[in-house]
Order: C-alpha cells, then sequence, then structure tokens
C-alpha cells in the first residue's frame, strides 16, 4: 500500500492543510477497517443484530429478518446504509427489501470501522444484482381483542410470496373483503391483514398463496 504524504503548511510546523487532514483521516480509516477484518466479531442465525456481509468487492451493513429459519446456508436480510436510511445513497437500500443471503457471505457482527469499505462509503449506490434473491413474504389474518389488553391468535396464514407485489395485491383484496366488517366477524376482536416473514418450519400451516386468484378466507370462532 502507498502511503500518503503529507505537506508542512507556511511556517506553523505539524500543521496540516485540510486535504491532508481529509487524506489522514481516510487513510486511518481504512486501516481500522482492515484491523476490524482480521478479527470480525462472531455471529451465529438466530440473532437478531447488524452483520457484515460481502456484496461484491465492498462490505455493506444489514440485519437478519426474524421468522426467517432456512438453515445454516441461507437466511433472510435488508441491507441498510450504514449512515441512515435517508441518506444520499439510500434509495436503492430502501427498494431492495428482503433478500436471501448465503450466510458464507456473512463476515460476523457488524463493525463501524467497516463504514469505509462500503458503495456508500465510495459514493456508490448498490447495484443492480447484489447477488441475493428476492425473499419470501406471508400475509397474517389476524384477530385481536378490543380491550387493553390486545391479545388474539391469527386466523389464516398465506405464504410463501415471492414477490412484495403480490403479497401487496391480496393484501389489498384482503382489506376490501374486510371493510367495514373487521368488528363484526369475531365478537370482540379486530380482524386486520399484516405483512411479515415467511417462517419456512411453519410451512404446514401456511395457505397457498398462489393457488387461487383470491383467497378463500373462513373466520373461526375462537
Amino acid at each position: 500500500m502507498k502511503l500518503p504524504s503529507f505537506r508542512r503548511c507556511g511556517n506553523a510546523p505539524g500543521t496540516l492543510t485540510p486535504q491532508d487532514q481529509a487524506a489522514l483521516d481516510t487513510f486511518r480509516g481504512n486501516l481500522a477497517a482492515i484491523a476490524a477484518l482480521r478479527d470480525p466479531e462472531p455471529w451465529a442465525p438466530g440473532h437478531y443484530q447488524a452483520i457484515a456481509v460481502r456484496v461484491g468487492p465492498y462490505i455493506e451493513r444489514a440485519h437478519t429478518r426474524p421468522g426467517d429459519d432456512h438453515g445454516p446456508d441461507l437466511i433472510a436480510v435488508t441491507l441498510e446504509n450504514p449512515e441512515g436510511p435517508y441518506t444520499p445513497h439510500g434509495t436503492r437500500y430502501r427498494k431492495l427489501g428482503w433478500l436471501r443471503c448465503q450466510t458464507t457471505k456473512i463476515l460476523g457482527a457488524w463493525n463501524p470501522a467497516y463504514t469505509p469499505l462500503t458503495h456508500a462509503a465510495a459514493a456508490l449506490d448498490l447495484p443492480d444484482d447484489v447477488g441475493m434473491e428476492p425473499a419470501h413474504y406471508a400475509l397474517y389474518i389476524e384477530a385481536r381483542k378490543r380491550d387493553d389488553t390486545r391479545n388474539g391468535h391469527t386466523l389464516l396464514r398465506l405464504g410463501p410470496y415471492t414477490e412484495t407485489r403480490h403479497a401487496q395485491q391480496d393484501g389489498d383484496r384482503l382489506a376490501a373483503a374486510l371493510d367495514g366488517r373487521e368488528t363484526t366477524l369475531v365478537p370482540g376482536h379486530r380482524i386486520s391483514a399484516r405483512f411479515g416473514p415467511f417462517n419456512v418450519s411453519d410451512h404446514h400451516m401456511f395457505a397457498d398463496s398462489y393457488a387461487a386468484t383470491t383467497p378463500q378466507c373462513s373466520w373461526p370462532t375462537p
């Protein structure tokens, strides 16, 4: 690695120009990132926390999603801009949604020292192909009590959806079917549809979301 040279400014020994200071800060940040890569903090499936994943030659911050348990090889994640979701380079991050990530791409728990190695730090948006397939989604039709406890249970599970637009379409149909009936179908409860992750281990509890054009819903009495 070629080390940057720094110029002394005027007659003030030891004073750096703003350009030199920026170069020095970048150099120190890269050294910290390299040191962090040599000794990453371990991560294991089942821990909902920020993780570091490889996207091409870059490293990105990601979050795992609860309810996704494909096993040790695949897990659902959402990529996050390390500086927050509403940064100048955050548009692509928000549009990608949940992704199927091979666990071999996970370096370990996220360390802020990795920030200089991200697309955002290079003033780049994420590429069109980040090397991960979209994750699956589900719709949950729930009956929640209308008292202060908010207790209730799930009436129907629909999934898996391979595309968010399909889940949204069925969600809109369910909302239309429930319009005006949310509080009358199950006495003492309010019926609502919730969008969430598809839990693979509970696949036997889901109605096939692609088996019919319109979901056929039944409303069992608690």
